[in-house]
């Protein structure tokens, strides 16, 4: 199997959107991330993955801190500055838990570093919740790369 079919088998997962943000020496920092998930509940930790190469990943190891932001469906045009595709906009951040983050997320969760783990060219970071906020709305979703609006088919509680 080569790169792009493999990168096309997990595009058919369909994912919410995060933005993960840091703060280093007062300058806030951001990226749009898919891979997040959660770990436990007792304790209260999630994970994201973020690529060695990646800048954000230096920050987050010299913060030890990182907030994610789940998106709601109405955030895409936040996943796209995040993610690069648009450029030069000036964005307010709002404060959650001493953390930057992005404000009228779904979900909003500060977390201290708990633990990394190296896996190929990303790094796991383990987070330890500290705080979250949650509001009602729909969330932004993400299936073969593309985003998706999502209908309510729900046909049984999981």
């Amino acid at each position: 199997m080569d790169d792009r079919m493999f990168k096309a088998a997990m595009g058919k997962f369909a994912t919410g959107v995060t933005v993960i943000t840091t703060e280093v020496d007062g300058q806030v920092h951001g990226m749009t991330a898919n891979a997040f998930m959660s770990v436990s509940i007792d304790p209260k930790l999630i994970l994201i993955s973020v690529a060695d190469k990646a800048k954000m990943h230096d920050l987050i190891k010299q913060s030890g801190k990182f907030a994610v932001s789940i998106l709601a469906e109405h955030q895409q045009e936040m996943s796209m500055v995040f993610a690069g595709q648009i450029k030069d906009r000036e964005i307010a951040f709002a404060r959650f838990e001493n953390l930057p983050v992005i404000e009228d997320s779904l979900v909003t969760i500060a977390c201290d570093v708990h633990d990394t783990h190296p896996a190929g060219d990303h790094t796991l970071f383990v987070g330890a919740v500290q705080n979250l906020h949650l509001q009602e709305d729909e969330p932004l979703a993400i299936y073969e790369g593309k985003y998706k609006d999502l209908q309510d088919k729900v046909t049984s509680e999981v």
